[in-house]
């Protein structure tokens, strides 16, 4: 079995979710470290050297073990990836208490995930793998579909918008991971007379909400209050 890190894409889809196998194996010596620690040990990692970093072998490392007593626990590396996904989303525990507005809740729902994608910017990376929907992936849709009770609507676009949710949660937590990487100092703007115009435009009040706030608001009520009117 090679610890080469496997790819990030889609798992084998006859592979058996790591939540429906028990922590380790019947075989081999008493455990030495639990599920939990190689996980911890591997997001760790992840958070300081980034995902590129986390092999089996490096976990391993971490732990004072060799590699191959990691796979009493796990078979694989997208195991490994699977489990640190969901212990991540784990951490946007304990979701706020639903008060007054819907959409108020869920606009604070999508900056606690702003937040974790700062705290792990690796999880950028594996967020979206349809293996790594666990217990905590489905507690957290559980949850959010708690909140858009209120709103009358299709279930299908609810789910529709808590996905897009968030994948644009992410592009700005893509976004604030290279900020200052671009800037038009230094190019010659002169054959592109629409920038031009745009940048001697006085800038204007700044808006009372920043640009997070005001996009989630408006996709979240394009989605679910247009869906809501069309039904009523």
């Amino acid at each position: 079995m090679s610890d080469a890190p496997a790819s990030t894409g889609d798992a084998d889809p006859d592979r058996q979710p790591i939540w429906s196998r028990p922590e380790r194996g019947s075989r081999g010596p008493a455990p030495a470290h639990s599920r939990d620690a190689i996980v911890a040990a591997a997001i760790a990692l992840a958070d300081a050297e980034g995902l590129a970093a986390v092999s089996m072998r490096a976990v391993a490392a971490a732990l004072g073990t060799g590699a191959g007593s990691l796979y009493r626990y796990l078979t694989s590396r997208d195991d490994l990836l699977d489990l640190m996904t969901d212990r991540a989303v784990g951490e946007l525990r304990p979701y706020p208490q639903v008060e007054g507005d819907w959409l108020e809740t869920m606009v604070l729902l999508g900056r606690r995930q702003l937040a974790l994608f700062g705290t792990h910017p690796w999880l950028l990376d594996v967020i979206h793998r349809p293996s790594g929907i666990g217990p905590e992936g489905l507690a957290w849709f559980d949850n959010c579909i708690r909140v858009l009770e209120p709103v009358r609507c299709p279930v299908a676009a609810k789910f529709e918008a808590i996905a897009m949710m968030t994948g644009v949660v992410s592009l700005f937590a893509r976004r604030e991971s290279a900020a200052g990487a671009f800037s038009f100092a230094g190019l010659d703007l002169a054959a592109h007379p629409h920038l031009v115009a745009a940048f001697s435009q006085p800038s204007g009040p700044a808006p009372r909400a920043d640009l997070v706030e005001r996009t989630l608001r408006s996709l979240l009520s394009g989605l679910l209050i247009t869906e809501s009117t069309e039904v009523g």
